[in-house]
């Protein structure tokens, strides 16, 4: 049991790190003090129920997948759908680290509102599976349909968002510290 709780700190931390979240974002988000959330980190403050619950809220992960609990065998991830920014975002991955998939169903967007191109830690690689997706990256502007794919480091100022007219399905792949997605495909016998 001590082996299982040593470990909590450095996923604690590789969590925090994954998402780009500083220790004075993760303080504000959960009401912990910086120096209580560094030593959990460090391995220098045991885990509580207490503190580990508001963590894995505000990492929007389940307490048994924050903490690396034992798998119960089953292999299925139980998604739990994120709202943000008015599009529907579904984590298809389970394991903090590495590359992460995802769903996402974005609705129309106002045309009269500019978009907001960002820039972060990573590489960025999506699939468009119905819809169309606008995807401003440095000084391109670009239209993608079903069955086309963007690749690109996020390093890049960009932006994508759904020109409309109807919703629009993107099944994304991210690595946080810039890992790359190798997709192969086989050529088909003619």
């Amino acid at each position: 049991m001590d082996k299982a709780l040593d470990a909590v700190g450095p996923r604690l931390r590789a969590v925090r790190m994954d998402r780009g979240v500083t220790l004075a974002q993760l303080a504000e988000n959960t009401g912990i003090s910086v120096s209580t959330l560094s030593r959990l980190e460090s391995g220098q403050r045991r885990p509580t129920l207490e503190l580990l619950l508001p963590l894995a809220q505000a990492h929007m992960l389940p307490l048994d997948e924050l903490v690396g609990a034992p798998a119960t065998g089953d292999p299925r991830i139980h998604a739990k759908p994120i709202t943000r920014n008015g599009q529907t975002i579904i984590p298809l991955t389970r394991r903090p680290g590495g590359i992460q998939a995802f769903k996402h169903v974005i609705p129309p967007r106002d045309p009269g509102i500019d978009p907001d191109l960002k820039t972060h830690e990573g590489y960025e690689w999506f699939y468009v599976l119905s819809g169309r997706i606008r995807l401003l990256l440095g000084e391109h502007d670009l239209i993608l349909t079903a069955g086309e794919v963007a690749e690109f480091d996020t390093h890049v100022p960009h932006w994508f968002g759904n020109p409309g007219p109807g919703p629009a399905e993107v099944l994304s792949l991210f690595g946080p510290q810039g890992e790359r997605a190798h997709v192969r495909a086989r050529a088909g016998n003619s």
